[in-house]
């Protein structure tokens, strides 16, 4: 009888210990209540209650688990206990209707933590389940208003005003949002068919596009390629027919020069007033050769002719008499100028070769 009483006084003992002292870890808080109304908020280490009159106040939470497969699950309970650290709601999507009549499934995810455990526990009865319909009005009514495209392109501006939205009703219950996030937005199979039918065309059309300009940007350097060949071939023909013109003119002026030294230098070596008759010898004795070239060859001589091939027979007789005049003349003496010739009287030819004169 007296091991039960023992027994008994150590269970008491046990449950005035367990209700009368509470150890709270870091970034956790309990929400203390005296006789069911508030009384305080029991921080963490340790903290004392007067039994049976205190007790710590639970709050509904929500844990969210991936099973075997990735398979997501969501947990509800109950906790005395208040995390303070940062926590991630997370829930199934839902379908979302546009403003063109487009059922899209999208799932969210808000982050938030608890800033005041008084109003968390007391200004709102059930806080997750709260946050997540707040996510999924506001979300539907911000869809809503937009089209299929702009959803699609706008998730930053959707993230925003869900924020700014869902903020200003979570701060009455002691919560601080700090970001929503829209984690997957997924139209109907059919819508997203279409969406990549227009994908691939726009592809193609850049593509085309593209190409075209590829073209267009390749024929304008293939034609000022031309252009600037054709004025450089221009340009080196101008430049080479200047230079063979001043080649020309060049040679033709040495050409003359020399010429002009050979008639000089003949008419020095030869008697005065021969020099003509010898350069007109040597000519018509260089053109001989081409007058007979071919077979059954005309050739029509002038009247003056006769004449001229007196001339050329007179050729020999003329170098021969030079070379004796200057065989016969002494190297110190110039030689002497020949005597002018004597006029005839009109109508007299003492040319034997020439007797129509």
């Amino acid at each position: 009888m007296g091991i039960a009483i023992v027994v008994i006084a150590l269970l008491l003992l046990v449950a005035l210990a367990r209700a009368s002292f509470k150890i709270i870890g870091q970034a956790e808080v309990m929400v203390i209540e005296r006789l069911g109304r508030f009384h305080r908020v029991a921080r963490s280490g340790l903290n004392i209650l007067v039994p049976w009159i205190d007790r710590p106040r639970s709050i509904d939470v929500r844990y969210f688990e991936v099973g075997v497969g990735g398979v997501k699950k969501i947990t509800a309970g109950a906790s005395t206990r208040i995390d303070l650290r940062e926590q991630v709601l997370n829930f199934p999507s839902q379908p979302v209707i546009t403003k063109d009549n487009v059922t899209i499934d999208i799932d969210a995810v808000l982050y938030y933590r608890v800033a005041d455990p008084q109003k968390a526990t007391y200004a709102v009865q059930n806080l997750p389940y709260a946050l997540e319909t707040l996510t999924k009005t506001t979300l539907r009514n911000i869809v809503g208003e937009m089209e299929l495209d702009s959803t699609l392109a706008s998730r930053d501006a959707i993230n925003t005003r869900m924020r700014e939205v869902i903020e200003e009703a979570a701060i009455g219950w002691g919560v601080d949002l700090t970001r929503v996030e829209l984690q997957a937005i997924e139209p109907p199979r059919d819508i997203q068919q279409s969406m990549e039918l227009q994908m691939r065309a726009e592809r193609e059309r850049r593509a085309a596009v593209t190409n075209a300009e590829a073209g267009k940007r390749a024929a304008i350097l293939e034609a000022e390629g031309v252009r600037e060949s054709q004025v450089r071939r221009a340009e080196g023909e101008k430049d080479a027919a200047i230079l063979r013109a001043q080649g020309l003119a060049t040679a033709r002026l040495a050409k003359a020069e020399a010429e002009a030294e050979a008639l000089v230098r003949v008419d020095a070596a030869l008697p005065e007033g021969q020099a003509a008759m010898y350069l007109l010898g040597i000519k018509y004795l260089e053109a001989l050769p081409k007058m007979t070239e071919g077979a059954g060859t005309t050739i029509f001589l002038p009247s003056e002719a006769t004449g001229v091939m007196g001339a050329v027979g007179g050729l020999r007789e003329l170098l021969a008499g030079s070379s004796r005049d200057r065989t016969s003349r002494p190297a110190t003496s110039p030689p002497p100028r020949p005597a002018a010739p004597q006029r005839l009287p009109a109508g007299e030819n003492t040319d034997p070769l020439r007797p129509d004169l």
